[in-house]
């Protein structure tokens, strides 16, 4: 298997703080996870995150108007310019201040940082420049405010720039040294807090929003007494008299909220406010019309943004990690999003790879799209936390255990609970493994020591396996033979032949607390991770020890703040708590409360790869050394709790609960620093990915074939060129095999394409076996978006009549392409379905305008029995295959003309708690 996995996505977190960013085309949302930033693309239904991190967690950021350069900046005012196109790091910088926002001029010049109380103006780097060794070249500094500033606002033609701060104040100020004087103007009189300042669509306005819900006019007009004044005397009056003044006000009155964010979409004089209380209101101004009036939860809103056409409105709320998309004019969502508010303890693919299903400590059930980065549903029915979900073999029932004593079935087409399973007396499950058929259940609990055995179909309790010594830990089945592996606190693992109803192999010795246990796809080795900071493989059928790999030398253990040794003395987290087979059994994949994730390779149990979780320094472990000037002899100074100091009243209150949070060195603190840790990883089916649920969300590492050109047996008699002379010729199996064989996209596809139907069946049964895994990879591919639906299944019909034995004798080479054939498969079928279910009343029209067709006789007349037991026939079909497909992409099937969105854009990611989205 291939090695060369990246970071490529980052899911189960959409917001953290900071702000949220439309791009310039307003069909893609960049929202700031932690120390990273996403990219969310609401039209293709696609999402990535880059790869680069801040040391600290980002404040703020913004993308210039051409689309090419995203500037970052974390809490501690270090910067990094991206290049957005090409997703490289440019250039790293700090502004050795904390900033609270930064704003790219709309011409693309300059940009401003507000930082700490002062307003700098830098030049943007460009290609052009002399000084490329310095692309950060500031051009101004003012320093008009008395304490920080809030927000920043460019005027449309980059001349002019708004400043508001926590002096209650705003000030306009000029670009050009000529125009100074014109805009050295503080507006003053605010009770509170400006949370933003605006200029109107021609400039001649300006509105100032403050905290305490007041909104100020300012025109730039004389004095109504000069105006009289020049009136009697027929003068014009002078502009020297001119000034700011305000011309209206307005309140909110918001039942004692206060504002906590504002924008405003100059062209359509939109000004969207966001409340303390969740709440979110659009104007119109000038006249302050209120246009709508809304809520997204009891939190408060933390940001608020609008695209360039002003006709989404993107809101994020950091206490809850929550991301709204709202189409106003519509009163419909787009996007509403929400992750887990507590640990993720486990997650689980589908068997098709397409989704990621995560549960965690707040007893929540999230299923995930993949491709899209976007929660389909949320299940909730578990009254505690969820520590273990598995999926049956064929990928529409899901299975989950609970600390509430219950484990239950999900059918994942209609997203509810059909099943529930609960042993004899009230215990707490913590361990689970269901049997590749779907037949049988099994799960394992700390309370006892048996394992609990219920039959799917009827929820009875079967079976008790009793043999244990210690709590069972960890539960795993084979794919392949059905034998249940199980390991405990006993420091044995023993193997469990559940429909034979016999233990032919003795208790295997482990001699360490086992911590993880995974067994390999097919059945004839189970590896797991000891307390001592082994993995160790054993053979399944007679019992002895195939290998050991020895962990401690690769984990990076990082220090907390409140370690009083280094790193290197810390037997903290010197161990894997969870591992997993590749899909081949030749690699492991390990990840433990530490900051490392490591790629074994098996046969000689060496490291492959070792992959850094996160370099966020919020985090503990995550540093290997602390920084010495904040140590003293009492411990670190970041252990201080310093939020009575906070300017804010709301941000110095601590709403906290002493203990409420698990996992915390000492739960008694107020404060806890969250650390670094991984709950659990697995490998995605088809091979070319695995997941790891982490302390910062589902990170999502992958091997990237799209952007290598992989030649694949090429010699110097193989170019494009002959490939389409091979073509031009008719040799078509030549032609296909050449382009394979470049690996070129293009070229595969156009002599694909060009190959007669006839000539299929003949170029199918000759091509070499080992072509056929590339070919069905392309195909399953190619087909999600070619309108060539029945060319591409004559070609999977060929392809799997002439070499079945092949794939069927070797189904580990074949698994990702075959999955990819699936999903197309199910595509096709669900569309179907889709369309006979909305031409059903057109179709009954034409039948019974048919006698023939309908059962009537020559005369035409009607008969109602055929035509009933065609329906019935129809509908049955239709029923039958609604259930057999399922939802395997979870999106929305609209027509072709409409744009496709994700499922969380019908309303919301299913989750229906109190603290949701509304």
């Amino acid at each position: 298997m291939k090695a060369d996995f990246k970071f490529s996505n980052f899911l189960g977190t959409v917001y953290r703080q900071g702000n949220i960013l439309f791009s310039h085309d307003g069909q893609k949302l960049l929202s700031p996870v932690g120390n990273r930033v996403s990219v969310f693309d609401l039209v293709n239904n696609k999402s990535f995150t880059f790869e680069y991190e801040h040391r600290k967690n980002i404040a703020c950021f913004d993308l210039n108007r051409q689309g090419t350069l995203l500037l970052s900046i974390d809490d501690d005012g270090r910067a990094i310019l991206v290049n957005y196109k090409s997703r490289n790091v440019l250039h790293h910088f700090n502004f050795k201040d904390k900033c609270s926002q930064i704003k790219f001029s709309p011409d693309g010049k300059l940009f401003a940082v507000a930082s700490g109380r002062f307003l700098q103006i830098w030049k943007t780097p460009d290609a052009t420049q002399d000084r490329q060794f310095a692309p950060f070249v500031r051009y101004r500094v003012h320093a008009g405010h008395f304490q920080d500033l809030i927000s920043l606002t460019w005027s449309k033609d980059s001349r002019f720039l708004l400043s508001t701060s926590k002096d209650l104040t705003a000030k306009i100020w000029s670009i050009d040294s000529e125009e100074k004087d014109l805009a050295s103007t503080t507006f003053a009189g605010h009770r509170d807090y400006v949370v933003g300042a605006f200029f109107s669509a021609d400039q001649e306005k300006i509105y100032t929003v403050s905290k305490d819900g007041a909104l100020f006019t300012w025109e730039y007009t004389p004095r109504p007494e000069d105006v009289e004044a020049a009136e009697e005397n027929d003068e014009e009056v002078d502009i020297s008299k001119y000034n700011w003044r305000i011309t209206s006000k307005n309140y909110f009155y918001a039942n004692q909220a206060k504002v906590k964010c504002v924008t405003f979409h100059c062209n359509s004089n939109m000004l969207v406010v966001g409340f303390t209380n969740g709440e979110f209101r659009l104007y119109e101004l000038p006249h302050f019309t209120l246009i709508q009036q809304l809520s997204m939860g009891q939190n408060p809103v933390n940001t608020v943004t609008v695209n360039s056409t002003g006709e989404w409105l993107a809101f994020g709320s950091s206490k809850l990690g929550q991301l709204l998309v709202y189409e106003w004019q519509s009163e419909s969502y787009i996007l509403k999003q929400q992750g887990h508010f507590d640990s993720t303890n486990s997650l689980t693919y589908s068997p098709d790879g397409s989704r990621v299903v995560t549960a965690a400590e707040d007893g929540k059930i999230k299923v995930w799209d993949v491709v899209s980065g976007f929660c389909l549903a949320t299940l909730d029915e578990h009254t505690a936390a969820v520590t273990q979900v598995q999926f049956a073999k064929k990928g529409q029932v899901l299975f989950s255990a609970s600390l509430d004593g219950t484990v239950k079935a999900w059918d994942l087409i209609r997203y509810r609970n059909f099943r529930v399973f609960t042993a004899a007396e009230r215990i707490q499950f913590n361990s689970l493994a269901v049997d590749p058929s779907g037949e049988v259940v099994c799960a394992g609990s700390m309370d006892n020591f048996d394992i609990h055995v219920w039959s799917v179909q009827t929820g009875q309790l079967l079976d008790s396996l009793s043999g244990h010594e210690g709590p069972v830990s960890c539960l795993a089945f084979s794919q392949e033979n059905g034998v249940l592996a199980s390991a405990s606190w006993d420091k044995t693992i023993r193997i469990w032949y559940i429909f034979g109803r016999s233990q032919q192999v003795d208790p295997i010795e482990v001699y360490s607390d086992v911590l993880s246990l995974t067994i390999r796809p097919d059945g004839k080795q189970v590896a797991v991770s000891t307390l001592k900071g082994q993995i160790s493989m054993f053979d399944v059928e007679n019992g002895t020890q195939a290998g050991n790999i020895d962990c401690r030398r690769d984990i990076f253990s990082g220090r907390h703040l409140e370690d009083r040794f280094t790193s290197e003395n810390s037997e903290r987290s010197k161990f894997f708590s969870t591992i997993n087979y590749s899909f081949d059994g030749m690699a492991i994949v390990a990840g433990g409360s530490n900051n490392s994730i490591c790629l074994y390779d098996v046969p000689n149990e060496v490291l492959l790869k070792k992959f850094t979780v996160s370099r966020n320094m919020t985090l503990n472990g995550t540093l290997e050394f602390l920084n010495s000037s904040r140590m003293t002899e009492a411990g670190s100074l970041d252990l201080i709790d310093d939020a009575g100091e906070n300017s804010d009243l709301e941000d110095r209150i601590d709403n906290t609960l002493p203990g409420s949070r698990r996992g915390g060195v000492d739960s008694s603190t107020r404060k806890i620093r969250p650390e670094i840790r991984v709950t659990c990883v697995q490998f995605s089916p088809t091979a070319t990915a695995f997941s790891a649920a982490s302390t910062e969300g589902l990170l999502i590492y992958s091997v990237n074939e799209t952007l290598l050109f992989d030649p694949f047996d090429l010699d110097i008699d193989i170019t494009p060129q002959s490939t389409l002379e091979e073509l031009k010729s008719n040799n078509y199996l030549n032609a296909l095999i050449m382009a394979f064989r470049l690996n070129e996209a293009y070229l595969i596809n156009k002599v694909y394409e060009e190959i007669p139907i006839a000539e299929i069946p003949l170029v199918t049964n000759n091509i070499p076996v080992i072509y056929i895994p590339r070919i069905l990879k392309f195909i399953g591919d190619v087909s999600m978006d070619s309108p060539h639906i029945e060319f591409n299944l004559l070609w999977i019909k060929c392809l799997l009549s002439a070499h079945g034995t092949s794939i069927n004798s070797r189904k580990h080479l074949f698994a990702s392409a075959l999955r990819s054939i699936q999903r197309f498969i199910g595509r096709i079928a669900k569309e179907v379905v889709t369309i006979s279910v909305d031409n059903k009343y057109a179709y009954r029209f034409l039948i019974s305008t048919d006698g023939k067709i309908a059962g009537g006789d020559e005369d035409g007349d009607y008969d109602a029995g055929a035509t009933s037991a065609l329906e019935n026939q129809a509908s049955s079909d239709e029923e039958d295959q609604m259930v057999s497909d399922g939802d395997e992409e979870g999106w929305i099937g609209f027509t072709d003309k409409d744009k496709k969105l994700p499922l969380a854009a019908n309303g919301s990611d299913g989750d229906s708690s109190d603290d949701e989205l509304l």
